[in-house]
């Protein structure tokens, strides 16, 4: 994500807030630095891009987009099962389901003893 914000304008690469493709990043094989990257971060061995079409691609984002929203609902029901008991059913009726007793939006509370 830090790349993609600070990739400068590169051939064939616009921001996606200025129009560009939301997800693409131009490679970064070569130019991070003082060449110290020498693979793309994404299929740095050129095994997968080179027999993929534009259909393959499509369906490969669509996919990431809804796992992507699968995990985020997963998150937040294990959130709201361990700080509400009984709001997500499914997970109440197992035996030992850990409870969290602090404040899931503060996790920390100010008790940073783990960094002191």
């Amino acid at each position: 994500e830090s790349y993609g914000e600070g990739a400068g304008e590169p051939e064939g690469y616009t921001h996606y807030m200025k129009g560009g493709k939301p997800g693409y990043y131009p490679p970064i094989a070569g130019r991070a630095g003082f060449g110290q990257v020498g693979l793309n971060l994404w299929d740095p061995f050129q095994l997968i891009s080179k027999n993929r079409s534009a259909a393959d691609n499509a369906r490969g984002l669509k996919s990431e987009i809804l796992n992507g929203r699968a995990a985020m609902i997963g998150l937040m029901g294990f959130l709201s099962a361990s700080s509400v008991p009984g709001s997500v059913p499914f997970l109440a009726g197992i035996e030992g389901f850990p409870k969290y007793s602090g404040n899931v939006m503060i996790p920390f509370e100010g008790d940073f003893t783990l960094f002191g």
